[in-house]
Formats: C-alpha cells, structure tokens, sequence
C-alpha cells in the first residue's frame, strides 16, 4: 500500500512515525511539503521520498492523506484536481473541511474519508473518529484503519455532521483534561502545598487515573463511586462540584467547542 501524504507537520509525522515502527513490509510512505526544513527531518527521520509538489507524491497511492492546516487546503485541492482516480481514497486530518468541499475540487466520484485524531496519537494513544462518503468500498475503510490505529484507536462516526461534536469531545477534550490538572495543581497549591509537589501530585494523580480508566472493566461511574466513601472527603469534593452544576459547565464548554467547530467548517448549528 502507498500511502502519499500531503503535509509533514506534527499528525503526520506521528502517523509515518506509527507506520514506519509498525513493521508492515507492504507500506510505502511518500511525503509532500513546501517547506525544505521539514522535507530534511522527514527523510533524516525516516528515510522515505519526500517532495515539494503534492502532484508528484500522489501518483500512484493508494492513499492520499491530506494534512494540511484549513487556510492551504484550497491550494492543495487546486493543485490535485484532475489528478487522483476515483478509487485512491482520500483521507483528510485537515480539521474544519468538509467532504463536501473536497468532492467539490476532486470530483463527486472521490472516495474520501474524513477524521478528527487528537493529540494523544503523537504517542500511540489517540482515538480517532472518522467517516466516509458514499463512494467508500470496504477496503477504503481497511485502508483508513491501517493508517489511523498505528496512532491508537478508532472510532466510525455514521453522519459527517457528528465530526463538529467528535472535535469537541476527543479533538479538545485533552486541553480539558491539562486544564483540570492545572486546576488541581493550583488547589493544592494555595492549601498549603508546596508548588512542585502540588505539581506532582496533580499530574500522576490524573495520570493514574486514566490508566485506570483505559485499563479497568468497570465503568466510569463504578470507578468513581469506588473511591467516593459515604460521607468522607470524595464525597464532600463531589458534593462541592454539583453544587456548582460541574455536569452542565462540561457541557456547555463543549457546546462552545462544538459551536466554533460549525463556524470554523462553515456549516449552519440549530
């Protein structure tokens, strides 16, 4: 399988870097940058074929991933109109673009896939969610699920118009969970803690707690009523949090997300 990629900023690298360490001896990866300094790294790193020009990198994918910040993608679908067969699948990392605006520059006949990874794929431990057009044959969804599981896992999405709502729960949600280890560091911080410690506590404390989470059969919610004693500390905390409607704030951040999401892709909200 070769796979072309068309921008070699952090996802994609973290995406060759999971291929390349995967070992699968039928993958070729090729890669399309403008910049020169990126085009080095990623052969140095990797030793693959890099390019400046994405029409030279894509003959011949099978795959062609487009990872491109939203502002270039209009360049880079003008540069590949015309030149991709209906069957090479396009797989896009490119958050805010609609496959509809690629099918508009590379026809209606493109099978294209359309995915959201977060950042925790930079370290084999991502989720992804993703969709495909109705031009998708079942082997454009292996295809896509070899490229996206070297980075963690995958999750299909039915309707393109969920991705808004996969952005603010996956995309953002690790800034969610930086901010709530921040906020538990300052906590501990103004209770008396020394700084590096409350530090420390609050990052392996939440560290802990989603190995926890990855790892355990138990649900979320057994996990956390088996730390929450009847009328002990946990209970107090969490008491403190409905109070202050936790549940709702969660939401209506992720609302916001969801909302900016829409703006950002051009699509109208209810």
């Amino acid at each position: 399988m070769l796979i072309a990629f068309i921008g070699g900023g952090t996802m994609a690298t973290a995406l060759i870097s999971g291929l390349i360490r995967s070992g699968q001896t039928d993958v070729t990866v090729r890669v399309s940058d403008p910049n020169q300094d990126a085009r080095r790294r990623l052969q140095s790193d990797f030793g693959i074929t890099v390019s400046a020009d994405a029409p030279s990198a894509v003959t011949g994918a099978d795959v062609v991933v487009l990872a491109v910040k939203p502002q270039v993608m209009p360049i880079v679908l003008q540069d590949l109109s015309g030149l991709l067969q209906p069957q090479q699948l396009v797989l896009s990392i490119a958050a805010g673009t609609t496959m509809q605006r690629i099918a508009a520059s590379l026809g209606p006949a493109q099978a294209i896939i359309r995915c959201m990874p977060n950042t925790p794929a930079l370290i084999g431990e991502g989720i992804t969610g993703l969709c495909a057009n109705t031009q998708c044959r079942d082997h454009h969804r292996r295809q896509a699920e070899r490229v996206l599981r070297v980075a963690g896992e995958i999750v299909w999405i039915p309707d393109e118009s969920m991705m808004n709502a996969v952005t603010a729960i996956s995309g953002s949600g690790p800034a969610y969970f930086f901010a709530l280890t921040e906020a538990l560091a300052d906590a501990g911080a103004r209770l008396g803690l020394p700084t590096e410690v409350a530090n420390e506590l609050a990052i392996r404390t939440c560290a802990g707690a989603g190995a926890m989470l990855k790892n355990s059969a138990e649900s979320v919610s057994e996990l956390r009523q088996r730390v929450t004693s009847p009328g002990g500390t946990t209970q107090a905390a969490l008491a403190s949090l409905a109070s202050d409607h936790f549940a709702e704030l969660v939401y209506r951040a992720a609302a916001a997300a969801h909302q900016r999401g829409s703006e950002l892709s051009g699509e109208s909200t209810n």
